[in-house]
């Protein structure tokens, strides 16, 4: 779900916040995009509304990146028990104009797959950014 529509406090607004500063202190061009998902009734059908999804846009296609966009998923769960709610996992993306590139996903295994892939040292910054994103929600 848009991270913008999943701001219910002060608290979960810093932590949106506290993300976006972690994405750009890895990657400083980018500009983030808290509304990534368009509001039509298709689109809404495949929203995670346990998720916080932001968009990170650069300023042109990155070869290093192999990608213009990245959309990073942040996934919770709520448990029944006792009302808690975790980070699960950090899911990202990238796209050019082309489509998506790539994939990379920390519940699997935490390896990218696509087509094209970013550098390995893009991929050590994405996994340092996903890293400090699980110690932001569950720390």
């Amino acid at each position: 779900m848009n991270a913008a529509e999943q701001v219910k406090n002060f608290e979960l607004a810093s932590k949106i916040a506290a993300v976006v500063n972690l994405f750009k202190l890895q990657f400083p061009d980018a500009r983030a995009d808290l509304k990534p998902w368009v509001n039509d009734p298709n689109t809404q059908e495949l929203v995670d509304p346990d998720s916080i999804d932001i968009g990170f846009h650069f300023p042109g296609w990155s070869r290093s990146l192999q990608s213009r966009s990245i959309l990073v998923q942040i996934r919770f769960h709520e448990d029944p028990l006792d009302g808690s709610r975790r980070a699960i996992g950090v899911e990202s993306a990238g796209y050019n104009h082309q489509g998506q590139q790539w994939r990379f996903s920390t519940v699997e295994n935490w390896r990218f797959v696509g087509a094209t892939e970013p550098v390995v040292e893009v991929q050590d910054k994405l996994k340092t950014f996903c890293q400090q994103t699980f110690e932001l929600f569950n720390g």
